[in-house]
């Protein structure tokens, strides 16, 4: 398993809602979390998954996602 980092431009709790049916679709062990107060508003991801993927759930809900 792989431990990923992505800064991403979520901003609040109601982003989180809008990302976490994709993120559970894709994940649904729920091995991802999101960390608001960090400035780079940090999703953390544990997956077997390449971070390509990752990053695109990501975009798909209306986000950007940068590799740390």
């Amino acid at each position: 398993m792989n431990t990923y980092k992505f800064k991403t431009t979520l901003k609040c709790a109601g982003c989180v809602a809008k990302l976490t049916p994709c993120m559970d679709e894709l994940l649904p062990h729920g091995n991802w979390q999101v960390d608001l107060n960090s400035p780079d508003k940090t999703v953390t991801v544990t997956t077997d998954l390449p971070a390509t993927k990752i990053a695109e759930t990501i975009e798909s809900a209306g986000f950007k996602a940068e590799l740390l």
